[in-house]
Order: structure tokens, then C-alpha cells, then sequence
């Protein structure tokens, strides 16, 4: 196949400052250590990562035609992610953040939502996104023209072509989950967060989300949990709940989409499922060391050397 992975969705370029303790009253000037601009988004920090994990990487999403796609296109192209399939649009500009991050690693954010609000994958792309092992859908809540019926037929058409089908979503709440729970049974990996799961299925415990989500037609759901680590329920039965790393948060932007990446990753390389979870989690944890959804990681090999440096500092913990 020409790919490794093809992602598709949501595209953002950030910007991120910190620390930032507070905003300056009237026209006043705080100063802050670090200032970064990055490739963001539930598809666009993830195809990144999947690029610095050595995956050969196709980007699908949509961005302006404007200075901020100028970066976003140019910092993905450098990565050597195939850029083909992304679309400039006239006269609408680029998906936008503004991050102030806190001393705690919070992130309160500012977006604009812009081109993915106008996205959608033509048909004369099929061949092309569909020649890929993987296909990782990623943004569903900001994705106003492919969000429902069209993200629907992809995802059919994706699993009608033989791709495994990874997920994840943004902004979850109960009207997501009218765009959300009618694309489960094309869903290989059903990847959100505890707090998403927990949104848009009333449940609370892990196990209950996951029922929730394994009776509506997902195959497997991989759960980030924050701090208390990740759980992983599949329909054959297989239960696994595994503890974070301990580490220095700076900066929690992209750690979800982080883990999707190392997860696509681990998929790849054919770890089971506890080394799936336990690589994602380090892919996260650089993630979580520094500015931006991409800061830490290098490689596959740097990151399985972390990976293995962190678990080694959870069993003497």
C-alpha cells in the first residue's frame, strides 16, 4: 500500500504561550518563557506524530489559503507527510487557537473555526486515502460539512475497502453523540476520552461507557483516563485497565491525540494490546514534557527508549 496511515479531519494550526498566569488588565504586557506554533487538531496532531514515529503519513483535511496554511502545510511537508490530499479554500481562513497555558498545565483555549467547518472528502480521493492500512478519522463535533451522514458512508466505504478504522472526537456532548454512535459499527478503535465517553453515553464507570459503546457496534474502546492511565474493553472479552506514567506535566495540549498516534503506531508495529497502551502512553507523556502536540517526540526508537525508561520508573514506584 502507498500508506501507512491516512488521517482525516480536523486540521488546526495552535498557538501556544507559556506560563500564563493571568491576562494583563487594559493594554498591559506580561511576560512568558516559551511561544510556539504547531500543527494541531484531533487529525492534524496526529498525523504529525505518526510521521515522527516513522509512518508513512497522508494528511486529508482542509485549511485556508492564507499565512496560517502557509505553516500548517509547510511544517507537515517538512515531516514528510504527503500533503496531496489537502484542500486550500478561497476566501475562508484556517482553522486557529490560541492557547495560554498554565503553570499547571491547563489550557484554556480561544478557537476560531474556520476551513474544517467546510471539509469533506470528495470520492475522487477514495483511491488515494483508501490505500492505506489504517485509516484514522479525528475532529468528529468540528467537522460541520462531513460531520453525520457523510462521515458515515467513509467510514463504510473505509471498512467496505479493508481499512481498520481508528476514531476520535472533540467537543463531545449530547448532540455528538447523534453524530457519533451511527458510525460505531464501522469503528475498529473507538478512541476518546473518559470524559467524551462519559458525555455522550450517561455512563460513569469505564466498564459501563465501554458496554455502552461495544452494544451500539464498536469493536474495541481505548479510553484515555488522564492521570489514572487508559482502559482498553474489546468485543472478544479483553479488559485491560493500565496505570499513567508518573511525570512533570508543562503543557497537556494534543496528549489525546498524542496517545491516537502511538496507538496507529503500536497497531502497525503488532504490539499487543498492554504494549499498544503502554507505547501510546509514552507518546503522551513527551507529549505532556513540553510546549505544543508534538513537543518530545523524536522517533520510534527514541520513544520506545523512554517508553521503556517509564516503565521502569513505575515498577520501583
Amino acid at each position: 500500500m502507498r500508506y501507512d496511515v491516512s488521517v482525516v479531519g480536523l486540521y488546526i494550526l495552535d498557538i501556544l504561550g507559556r506560563p500564563v498566569s493571568r491576562i494583563p488588565d487594559r493594554g498591559n504586557v506580561e511576560f512568558i518563557d516559551e511561544i510556539r506554533l504547531t500543527v494541531a487538531g484531533t487529525a492534524g496532531g496526529v498525523v504529525v506524530n505518526t510521521a515522527k514515529l516513522g509512518l508513512n503519513s497522508l494528511a486529508v483535511g482542509a485549511v485556508g489559503n492564507d499565512e496560517k496554511a502557509d505553516f500548517v502545510l509547510g511544517a507537515m511537508d517538512r515531516l514528510g507527510i504527503d500533503i496531496s490530499a489537502m484542500q486550500r479554500l478561497d476566501g475562508i481562513p484556517t482553522s486557529a487557537t490560541i492557547l495560554n497555558i498554565r503553570p499547571n498545565g491547563e489550557r484554556p483555549a480561544l478557537h476560531m473555526r474556520g476551513a474544517s467547518d467546510h471539509f469533506d472528502v470528495p470520492p475522487r480521493l477514495y483511491d488515494q486515502i483508501f490505500d492505506a492500512p489504517i485509516l484514522h478519522l479525528g475532529g468528529t463535533g468540528l467537522l460541520k460539512t462531513l460531520d453525520g451522514e457523510r462521515s458515515r458512508l467513509l467510514l463504510e466505504e473505509a471498512k467496505r475497502r479493508g481499512c481498520t478504522v481508528t476514531f476520535d472526537l472533540i467537543a463531545a456532548s449530547a448532540e455528538t453523540a447523534g453524530l457519533v454512535l451511527p458510525l460505531l459499527p464501522s469503528i475498529d478503535y473507538f478512541m476518546p476520552s473518559i470524559e467524551e465517553a462519559r458525555d455522550m453515553s450517561g455512563q460513569t464507570s469505564p466498564a459501563d461507557c465501554a458496554a455502552f459503546y461495544l452494544d451500539r457496534g464498536a469493536q474495541t474502546c481505548v479510553f484515555t483516563l488522564g492521570g489514572e492511565g487508559a482502559y482498553y474493553a474489546a468485543a472478544d472479552g479483553t479488559r485491560l485497565h493500565v496505570p499513567a506514567y508518573d511525570i512533570d506535566v508543562v503543557d497537556t495540549t494534543g496528549c489525546g491525540d498524542a496517545f491516537d498516534a502511538g496507538f496507529i503506531t503500536a497497531l502497525t508495529h503488532r504490539m499487543d494490546p498492554e504494549a499498544a497502551i503502554d507505547f501510546a502512553q509514552g507518546v503522551a507523556a513527551l507529549v505532556a514534557s513540553g510546549l505544543g502536540s508534538d513537543a518530545g517526540v523524536v522517533s520510534f526508537d527514541h520513544t520506545k527508549e523512554r517508553v521503556a525508561a517509564l516503565q521502569a520508573g513505575r515498577r520501583k514506584g
